[in-house]
Parts: structure tokens; sequence; C-alpha cells
């Protein structure tokens, strides 16, 4: 164990230059460090550029039944209602839009009624009179059945 011990040290010499290189390269690692900073992007935006054109509002004349599930109160079994009533109601007066407001959901598909008219409005638009044009929400008069 002793020969090991006398391998390893170093006379004055042989420190100073240990000393110096470990000095050079700490040199040289700071020179880098000052010389190539990361670069770190910008805070990212709180929205997206193009967030604003993302739909906030779907048409239930379009609109598949898997979109229409997500909405409150509607589910899948209801949201396949409301496509049912759509293509039923499209196939009786092909010339016009099945579903011009919520009255006419509330009207057509089962299981749909006031309260849950009231928790759709902010989510749905309907055609209004002019071609291509929509409006929102829609009426929340429904009559009663």
């Amino acid at each position: 164990m002793q020969g090991l011990t006398h391998h390893l040290t170093l006379t004055a010499a042989q420190r100073r230059a240990v000393l110096a290189l470990l000095l050079i390269l700490l040199g040289c690692l700071t020179f880098r460090a000052a010389t190539r900073r990361a670069f770190v992007p910008a805070l990212q935006p709180d929205a997206a550029p193009r967030a604003a054109e993302l739909a906030d509002q779907i048409d239930p004349n379009e609109a598949d039944w898997p979109t229409l599930a997500v909405l409150p109160t509607i589910g899948p079994k209801r949201a396949q209602d409301i496509v049912a009533a759509r293509e039923q109601l499209r196939r009786l007066h092909p010339d016009r839009p099945p579903f011009m407001s919520l009255a006419d959901l509330d009207q057509h598909v089962k299981g749909i009624g006031q309260a849950t008219i009231i928790k759709l409005q902010p989510y749905l638009r309907f055609p209004t009179t002019q071609p291509g044009a929509m409006r929102p929400g829609g009426d929340i008069n429904v009559p009663s059945r």
C-alpha cells in the first residue's frame, strides 16, 4: 500500500504544471461561456397568432355527432339524435337548413328542452335569412309543447 501512495505524490513542479493546466482549462471554459451564450427564446405569446380564427361556435346543421357530443348536456346519444333529426328534416325540406334556431332543436330533438337550450345558446350558431351568413345563438324563447 505504501508503494501506491508513493507513486501518487507529485513534486512541486508537477503540482505547478497541473495547476497551470487547470487554470488554462478554467480560462477556456470561462471564455467560451462568455462568448457563446445559449439562446433563450422570448416568452411565448398568450395565444397563437391565428387563435381568433378558431371556431368558438358550431352550426348544428353541419357538425358531426362527435363535435356535437362535447357540448354541455348533449353527450353521444343526444348528439346522434340531433344528426338523425337533421337528416330527416333535410329529406322533408331540402330547400332550407334543418335548424334555423334553438327552438327548432327543442321542437325536433327528443330530450332537448328549455334548460338544455339555455346551456347550448353560447355554443351554437344558426343560419340567418341571407345565404351563407350565420348568426350566433338564436332565440331562446322556445314555445312550449
